[in-house]
C-alpha cells in the first residue's frame, strides 16, 4: 500500500509517497502534486525525522538525507544500481556520469546513467545532484530550476568543485598583484 503525504517547505509544496519499506515518490514545487494528508497520523516513525530533514536542506541547511529509507522496487534494475551509487556520495562530494558507470560495472553506460538520474523518483533523497558531467560541468537536472537548482544544492552541501575556477584564478592574480605592490 502506498501513502502519499503533502508539505511546506522554504520553497513550497513537496509532496511524498511512501510503502512500508520507504519512500517511493518525492514531489518537489514547481510540478503537479498529487492529493494526499497533510498529518502524520498512520504514519512509520522515520516520516517525521524524513520530512524535517527535507524541509531543512530545502531551506538551505546542509543536512545528508542517507538515514531516510527509500523503496524503489519499481524502478528497472540498471536504473536502482545507480541510484545505490548515487545514494553513496557523501555531501559535499560528486562524481561524474561515467564514474557511476564504472562503479555499477558499466564503464561506457554514462548516457544510460543520466538517462537513469533523470528519471528518478526521488530527487534529493537519492542526491542525483551530486552526479556531474565530465570536466566538472553540472549536466541536466530534471527538477524545478534545472541546473541552476543542481548548483544551488551542491553549494547548499559545501560542494567546492574539482578544481579552481577562472573566477578563482582572477582573484589569486589580484591578491598576488596588491601583494607585491605592498613594501
Amino acid at each position: 500500500m502506498t501513502n502519499r503525504l503533502v508539505f511546506e517547505t522554504a520553497i513550497g509544496e513537496c509532496a511524498l509517497a511512501w510503502t512500508d519499506r520507504g519512500i517511493s515518490k518525492l514531489w518537489l514545487p514547481g510540478g503537479s502534486l498529487p492529493q494526499g494528508d497533510s498529518t502524520y497520523e498512520h504514519s512509520p516513525a522515520w516520516l517525521a525525522g524524513a520530512v524535517d530533514a527535507i524541509q531543512r536542506l530545502l531551506l538551505g541547511q546542509r543536512v545528508d538525507l542517507c538515514f531516510i529509507p527509500v523503496d524503489l522496487r519499481a524502478a528497472p534494475d540498471f536504473h536502482r544500481k545507480v541510484y545505490v551509487v548515487a545514494r553513496s556520495i557523501p555531501p559535499g562530494r560528486a562524481m561524474t556520469y561515467g564514474e557511476v558507470a564504472a562503479a555499477i560495472g558499466e564503464p561506457g553506460a554514462a548516457r544510460a546513467v543520466g538517462q537513469a538520474l533523470g528519471r528518478n523518483p526521488v530527487p534529493i533523497v537519492v542526491p542525483c545532484h551530486r552526479v556531474l558531467a565530465a570536466g566538472g560541468r553540472t549536466g541536466d537536472f530534471s527538477a524545478p530550476g534545472g541546473a541552476a537548482s543542481k548548483l544551488r544544492l551542491l553549494a547548499i552541501e559545501g560542494y567546492a568543485g574539482s578544481g579552481p575556477s577562472l573566477f578563482d584564478f582572477a582573484e589569486a592574480q589580484a591578491t598576488a598583484r596588491s601583494a607585491s605592490a605592498d613594501p
